[in-house]
């Protein structure tokens, strides 16, 4: 079994800056990628950005320049840098890892961007 533990949401200004964590743990083997998906009220869950094990990046058109993903592989932790953030950006964000074909989920962090 994996474990994904998320850390570092709360409530942010617009045009401020979080950094969200994501630590894995328990069954580790060999991870294929990484990510955060992220969900609005009302709204389907939505692919913020994603890395591979060997560094690719993928990013959701909204967040690109202004959101940057990246990875301690050593720790298997997933990181998320959010800079200029903006009300629409308010979602509870998700930690995602794909590891031999299988999706694993962490619990959540809420993300609240308004003044």
């Amino acid at each position: 079994q994996v474990h994904l533990v998320e850390s570092g949401g709360g409530l942010v200004q617009p045009g401020g800056s979080l950094r969200l964590s994501c630590a894995a743990s328990g069954s580790i083997f060999s991870i294929d990628a990484m990510g955060w998906y992220r969900q609005a009220p009302g709204k389907q869950r939505e692919l913020v950005a994603t890395i591979t094990s060997g560094g690719s990046t993928n990013y959701a058109d909204s967040v690109k320049g202004r959101f940057t993903i990246s990875r301690d592989n050593a720790k298997n932790t997933v990181y998320l840098q959010m800079n200029s953030l903006k009300p629409e950006d308010t979602a509870v964000y998700y930690c995602n890892l794909v590891q031999l074909g299988y999706i694993y989920w962490g619990q959540g962090t809420q993300v609240t961007v308004s003044s």
